[in-house]
């Protein structure tokens, strides 16, 4: 079993693509020289995130690239061993999807289309329909994009698909209905901390959380970008404020050694669960 350096990244990133090609392979290069085997960063790194969730402007959305164009082939050449998920807005087959790519200099290890969406995000997006892990040079990995963490399914469906290191790309924002007046203490802010706990506890896996920082539109991100272990500790973490988490682990041995007393995925009665085959739960 050997440890990797892993580092989540909260940043911001805009609208002008060819300065977040630049400003990323700039990030890229500087994780390479510090010995960083994986590299996570936010969603929407490359042409930004829409500018509201009630009413995006569809006039002002994204810019769309393709999985095979020049934007992510630069990405792609400048991490070489270096291991980096990033998010994008992607067009295939006329639809747009908010998207990520896992990448290494050799190529496209996985992507990710994002699944649920809140709000008006239907607006400008299209949603992806799947979860699938994908193997990499630091082992095999799962993505999530944004809202996909709140559902407990999406990270279990990769942990099951045997991720034992799942990426959580986002662009999350603080409250858009009862903000507060400090970003540490708004709901949003708590809730992102929690489901990142919650993801990686209950799969017992370990997380990585990016997260875009700043101000688009009416959205003002989060930041808090973070490493958690498979207990659900959390092992680095920044602020508000733009800045790189980074840890060394070993991620086999301490997946393992959570899973020798307690083995959740091992112990679940899906006999139990009926309700999670059905369109909608049923209440009482």
């Amino acid at each position: 079993m050997t440890s990797i350096r892993i580092g989540a990244l909260a940043a911001h990133f805009g609208r002008d693509v060819d300065r977040a090609v630049s400003k990323i392979v700039t990030i890229v290069d500087s994780a390479k020289r510090d010995g960083l085997d994986l590299l996570v960063l936010p969603d929407a790194s490359l042409g930004g995130y829409i500018d509201s969730l009630r009413n995006p402007d569809v006039s002002e959305l994204p810019p769309t690239l393709d999985i095979d164009g020049p934007e992510i082939a630069a990405i792609m050449a400048a991490a070489g061993d270096l291991t980096v998920c990033v998010g994008y807005t992607e067009l295939a087959g006329g639809l747009r999807y908010n998207a990520a790519v896992c990448l290494a200099g050799d190529g496209v290890l996985g992507s990710h289309r994002k699944v649920h969406q809140p709000l008006g995000e239907s607006l400008a997006y299209a949603a992806g329909d799947t979860f699938s892990a994908f193997d990499t040079p630091v082992g095999r990995m799962g993505m999530l994009i944004d809202y996909d963490k709140t559902f407990p399914e999406s990270a279990r469906t990769l942990a099951l698909d045997g991720a034992r290191i799942i990426a959580a790309l986002s662009a999350w924002p603080a409250s858009v209905t009862d903000r507060a007046s400090s970003l540490p203490n708004d709901r949003q802010s708590r809730l992102f901390d929690l489901y990142d706990a919650a993801r990686a506890a209950e799969n017992q896996v370990v997380l990585v959380s990016s997260n875009q920082t700043g101000v688009m539109g009416s959205l003002r991100f989060l930041g808090q970008a973070k490493i958690v272990g498979p207990g659900g500790d959390v092992l680095v973490k920044t602020r508000d404020k733009g800045g790189l988490a980074v840890v060394d682990i070993d991620v086999d041995a301490e997946v393992d050694r959570a899973r020798r007393g307690l083995h959740h995925l091992e112990e679940r009665r899906v006999d139990a669960y009926p309700n999670l085959l059905n369109e909608k739960g049923s209440g009482s």
